[in-house]
């Protein structure tokens, strides 16, 4: 795939491009995707060493002789590249966006 040719846009600008309608959207939707997901992934990945320091909750056999703390310890493999495929899919929206800022910002250059 060959990368996006970049737009000719005078950075020096950046109050402009701040105070874009567009560029506003693109902070606010990255935002409430961001930090859900990143609260989400320090309680998880942060849940397992705190429980197995502090309890004896997942000592208790899961399937066998597995206990509940390998599960944990595996399912902290799947939530990552989740949150990474997940995070990949959003990230077309948010390139959508900042595709729209920099065609505002090339509109306004022009005129």
């Amino acid at each position: 795939m060959l990368p996006k040719k970049q737009p000719n846009v005078n950075v020096s600008n950046y109050s402009a491009i701040v105070q874009s309608s567009y560029f506003k959207q693109l902070m606010e939707k990255k935002k409430r995707f961001i930090v859900p997901m990143t609260l989400f992934f320090f309680v998880f990945y942060f849940s397992l060493p705190i429980l197995t320091a502090y309890t004896d909750v997942l000592n208790n056999p899961a399937i066998g002789s597995i206990t509940w703390a390998w599960i944990f310890a595996f399912a902290q493999f799947i939530m990552t590249w989740s949150l990474c495929v997940l995070y990949t899919k959003k990230a077309k929206t948010f390139d959508e966006l900042a595709d729209q800022v920099i065609a505002e910002m090339d509109k306004e250059a022009s005129s």
